[in-house]
C-alpha cells in the first residue's frame, strides 16, 4: 500500500523499512486469525486433554469380563429409538468406557456404555460439542469453503510475517545476541513492549512455522490440491475392486478422523474373492472386533460398520485421533464384509515420506503424543496471544494521537532491493497459492484504487 516517503536512507535501513511495511500489512490481516486460531486451538486441546473429544476418558471399574460387542451394540441402538450403529470406539484400556456411534433419521448421536454391563452411562450429539465447534470455526469460520480459503491466506501470509519478524528483530546497530534471547525489562513502554514482541516470537517461531504449515496442509488449495494430492496412498496396489467414496467419507461433519494420506484414497468394495483370510467363519461385529483386538494395539481402536452392499468392516488405530500415543502405529485394515478377508492394510511403514511426517506433525499438532506436547502447545499457544496482542499494542503506542489515519510504516524513496523482493513474492506465490493471491490483491488495491483517492490513501498511510 502507498503511504508517506520515508526520508533518503543507506541501503540498509531501505530493506528494514520495507521488510517493516511488509510484517505491518501482512501482521494486519493474520493477527485475527492468528487469534482465532490460538484460541479454538487451545479450547480443542485442553477439551481433548482432560475430558476427551467423545467421553473416552471416562473411567468405570473393571470387571470380570467384557460382554460381547454384539450385546453392547444392541444395548447402544435400544438407547437411539430406530437408530442403527454405524461406528464402534473401543475402550482406551480396561477401565474405560466403550462408545458407539448411533444414526437415526441422518442424526448421529453418541452412546458410552460400561463395556462390563452394558449399562448405558451417557447419550450425547455425536461430534457436535464444544470441541467440534471450536473445530469448526478453527477450520471453517462456519462458513464453509470461503472460511477455508481467508484462513489459507491468513496461514500463507503468516509465513512472510515469520521471516519479514526475523528480520527485524535480528541484532544490529551494535546490539547483541542477547538482547535478540532475552528481553530488555529495562526498558519501559514502547522499547519494552518491542522487545517482549520480538523475543517471544523468535523464540516461538520455529513452532509457529511447523504448526502453519502442518494446518495448511489440511487446507483446501495448497493441501488439498497441492501436498495430499501429491502424497495420496494408491488404492490400486491392493487388488481388491475400489469403491466410487473416497476414506473421506469416513470423516464426520468436518472432522479430521481418517490419516492424510488415506483421505482422497478410494475405499474398496466388498463382494468379490480378493483378499486374504482374516475372519474365519461368520463375518460379525463380534469377530472382527476380535480380530482388532489380536492385533495388539496399545490404546483403542475404532470399527467402522459396512455402508450398503459394497460396504467394508474398517478397523483403524491413529494418534490423531486420540486412539494412541505414537504415530508409527497408524493402521488401517478393511474387511470384507461376505468373505472376512483383508482387502487392505496400510500402516506407517506404507506412507510417503511426506505422509509419515504428516502423521507426527499432526500428532503434534492437536497434543497427542503425552504431558509434554500438553504443556509445549500451551505455552506456544499462550504465546502466540502474547505476540498478537503485544503486535497491536506497538502499533497503538507509535500510531499518532488523533491523526486519523493507519500510521503504516514509512516506505523508502529508493527500493534498492525491489528485485529480491519480487523473487520472495514469486517464491511465495509459487509455493503457496492463497499468499500469492493475496499479495496480488493488495499490489492491485493499491495501485488502482489507494494510489488515486487522495482520502484513502491518506486513512491507509
Amino acid at each position: 500500500m502507498t503511504t508517506h516517503d520515508a526520508p533518503s536512507t543507506p541501503r540498509g535501513n531501505a530493506l528494514y523499512f520495507t521488510a517493516w511495511r511488509w510484517h505491518f500489512y501482512a501482521g494486519l490481516y493474520v493477527i485475527p486469525f492468528l487469534l482465532m486460531l490460538a484460541v479454538t486451538g487451545l479450547i480443542m486441546l485442553w477439551v481433548a486433554f482432560f475430558q476427551g473429544i467423545g467421553d473416552e476418558k471416562m473411567t468405570v471399574a473393571p470387571g470380570a469380563e467384557p460382554m460381547a460387542i454384539s450385546a453392547l451394540q444392541a444395548a447402544a441402538e435400544a438407547a437411539v429409538p430406530g437408530g442403527h450403529a454405524t461406528q464402534y470406539v473401543a475402550p482406551l484400556g480396561p477401565d474405560h468406557v466403550a462408545a458407539f456411534q448411533v444414526t437415526a433419521n441422518d442424526v448421529a448421536t453418541g452412546v458410552t456404555l460400561n463395556p462390563y454391563t452394558g449399562e448405558v452411562l451417557h447419550t450425547f450429539p455425536w461430534r457436535a460439542g464444544w470441541y467440534d465447534l471450536a473445530n469448526d470455526i478453527h477450520g471453517t469460520l462456519l462458513i464453509g469453503d470461503v472460511g477455508d480459503r481467508l484462513i489459507e491466506a491468513a496461514a500463507s501470509l503468516g509465513l512472510l510475517l515469520i521471516a519479514t519478524g526475523l528480520y527485524l528483530h535480528w541484532p544490529r546497530n551494535g546490539s547483541g545476541l542477547r538482547q535478540m534471547l532475552v528481553p530488555s525489562f529495562a526498558k519501559s513502554g514502547r522499547a519494552l513492549w518491542k522487545s517482549l514482541h520480538g523475543v517471544t516470537a523468535f523464540w516461538f517461531s520455529i513452532v509457529l512455522v511447523f504448526f502453519l504449515i502442518s494446518g495448511l496442509s489440511w487446507a483446501g488449495i495448497w493441501g488439498g490440491k497441492m501436498v495430499q494430492a501429491w502424497n495420496t496412498f494408491p488404492a490400486e496396489k491392493w487388488g481388491a475392486p475400489l469403491s466410487d467414496v473416497t476414506h473421506a467419507s469416513m470423516n464426520h461433519d468436518g472432522a479430521k478422523e481418517v490419516p492424510w494420506t488415506l483421505e482422497q484414497t478410494p475405499m474398496p468394495a466388498s463382494g468379490s474373492l480378493a483378499g486374504t483370510v482374516a475372519v474365519q467363519g461368520a463375518v460379525t461385529i463380534d469377530s472382527v472386533a476380535a480380530f482388532a483386538n489380536g492385533l495388539g494395539f496399545n490404546g483403542r481402536f475404532n470399527l467402522n460398520l459396512p455402508s450398503g452392499e459394497t460396504g467394508v468392516w474398517t478397523i483403524s488405530h491413529d494418534s490423531m485421533s486420540n486412539d494412541g500415543p505414537d504415530p508409527a502405529a497408524d493402521r488401517t485394515i478393511h474387511i470384507d464384509r461376505y468373505t472376512g478377508n483383508v482387502l487392505a492394510d496400510v500402516q506407517y511403514a506404507d506412507y510417503s515420506a511426506y505422509a509419515k511426517a504428516m502423521a507426527w506433525g499432526i500428532a503434534l499438532h492437536e497434543g497427542d503424543l503425552g504431558l509434554w506436547n500438553f504443556v509445549l502447545n500451551t505455552a506456544f499457544i499462550l504465546a502466540m496471544i502474547f505476540v498478537s496482542i503485544s503486535g497491536l499494542v506497538l502499533w497503538w503506542k507509535r500510531r499518532p494521537a488523533g491523526a486519523g489515519r493507519l500510521a503504516a510504516p514509512p516506505a523508502p524513496k529508493a527500493l534498492t532491493h525491489w528485485k529480491g523482493a519480487l523473487l520472495v513474492a514469486l517464491f511465495i506465490a509459487l509455493a503457496f497459492p492463497m499468499a500469492g493471491i493475496s499479495l496480488v490483491v493488495v499490489l492491485a488495491i493499491d495501485a488502482i484504487l489507494i494510489s488515486r483517492v487522495p482520502m484513502l490513501k491518506r486513512a491507509l498511510s
